[in-house]
């Protein structure tokens, strides 16, 4: 089944790269204690007239861009007491160093879009704005939204952030391959087993044809396409004392699957960040099967592929993915910025305006509010696939909001292109990164 109209806009590169936040946090964690630095924005933001005037650095680029300067036009004409200037800032994958440095000069934002992977780190300044009180009063009860949406907000117990994006992973297949090889599409409940089975059955090296692909450069989008394996397999990042990592034994198990499909050259390694060149080349046609998320569809349907989404395979068969939520973070800098800020945020979150964000910017609803939507109903039956993404988020989880998770990141990140690789047995890559992640949680943070 091909779709019966390509989404309205491509996703923003800020969308396809969102989730490399973690590579990010581990180049500034070094700046960690700069984190702390006491100080405050330039002014109250007040001008003669009562208007208060607060600054968002969105990070967004080109659609992304267009959707986010739309809507803050809309809200300065319907609060006139408040004008947010967008025009500040640097793109998503640099927002963390520059707003690590702008907090330690103490000229920062009011608003900033900083990755759920960057959130434990930022929240350590005081300077965070605590969010708790403002979504329990706001207009959308905070249980419509996505757990998902909840849990990447929420450090130690406390809302540090509003969410801004929201996505899922699931498997995009190519129809066409999949009827030359003579293979039935999967369907829900299918396991990892059958996934590398299937991906093996694709494979036609004359034809310089892959399975699947997974990307090899260690970084987080190499990473978190692991974690609903471990999960399935009774892991946890982070074990229950908080001493160690939670996967050492199932992070085995799901490196082992890795190694299936390193072993039988069925998956394509991209050797770069950001996974570009996986998804071109299931978009010319030469890959059975990706795992992506809904921002990958617009490509594949400008490039003409029929193709199937379904969700990922699990062990259990049970479903389980993970969701990659970035976040509108508020930072102090006195109580009339402070209120307007969180007068700002708390209207783009609500359905009328999110529904408008999404469908623009290529998030999924951050809501169930959202998703009832007309605008999104209509989005989803025009997009072929779409609805199994925001399915997804049923059972979708998040990465913990962990001070030490970059490091275990990049730790797993080295363990799993070591098993793509074929330089290391899933066994010894484990071991390898249960020692480096186990240090970095003993670090006192």
């Amino acid at each position: 089944m091909t779709a019966e109209a390509a989404p309205s806009a491509a996703p923003s590169p800020a969308r396809r790269t969102l989730l490399r936040g973690a590579t990010a946090t581990a180049a500034a964690a070094g700046a960690g204690p700069l984190l702390a630095a006491c100080g405050a924005g330039d002014g109250d933001g007040v001008g003669k007239d009562g208007r208060v005037t607060i600054e968002l650095w969105h990070g967004q680029t080109d659609v992304g861009r267009a959707a986010i300067e739309g809507l803050v036009a809309e809200f300065n004409r319907t609060h006139p007491k408040i004008r947010v200037d967008p025009g500040g800032g640097v793109l998503s994958d640099s927002m963390l160093q520059k707003v690590t440095a702008a907090l330690a000069s103490g000229s920062y934002p009011d608003i900033a879009y900083i990755f759920g992977s960057d959130l434990a780190s930022v929240a350590r300044s005081p300077k965070v704005v605590d969010l708790t009180a403002t979504v329990r009063d706001a207009p959308t009860p905070w249980s419509r939204f996505w757990a998902a949406s909840r849990d990447a907000v929420t450090v130690n117990g406390r809302v540090r952030a509003a969410p801004a994006v929201l996505d899922s992973l699931a498997v995009i297949c190519n129809r066409k391959l999949f009827a030359a090889k003579g293979l039935e599409l999967p369907r829900p409940g299918w396991t990892w087993r059958e996934f590398t089975d299937t991906a093996r059955a694709l494979t036609d090296s004359g034809a310089g044809a892959f399975g699947t692909g997974w990307p090899g450069v260690g970084d987080e989008d190499t990473v978190w396409r692991l974690w609903p394996m471990v999960w399935d397999l009774g892991g946890e990042v982070v074990s229950s004392d908080g001493h160690g990592i939670g996967f050492a034994d199932s992070g085995v198990k799901a490196l082992e699957t890795v190694a299936a499909l390193a072993g039988d050259r069925s998956v394509y390694i991209d050797p770069k960040p950001g996974s570009e060149q996986m998804y071109q080349v299931f978009n010319s046609g030469r890959m059975g099967m990706v795992v992506a998320g809904p921002w990958a569809l617009p490509d594949t349907i400008q490039a003409k592929i029929d193709y199937h989404v379904v969700p990922l395979p699990s062990y259990s068969r049970r479903p389980l993915t993970i969701a990659g939520p970035d976040t509108w973070t508020l930072f102090d800098n006195g109580s009339a910025r402070v209120a307007a800020a969180r007068t700002f945020v708390t209207w783009l979150i609500q359905p009328a305006q999110d529904v408008r964000w999404d469908i623009q910017a290529g998030s999924l609803p951050l809501s169930r509010s959202t998703e009832a939507m007309p605008q999104w109903a209509e989005k989803s039956r025009r997009t072929a696939g779409l609805a199994v993404f925001t399915k997804a988020l049923d059972t979708a989880r998040v990465r913990p909001n962990h001070a030490a998770y970059p490091q275990i990141s990049a730790a797993l990140g080295q363990a799993i292109t070591s098993v793509l690789l074929g330089r290391a047995t899933p066994a010894k890559a484990m071991r390898d990164c249960a020692r480096q992640a186990d240090a970095a949680l003993l670090i006192p943070r």
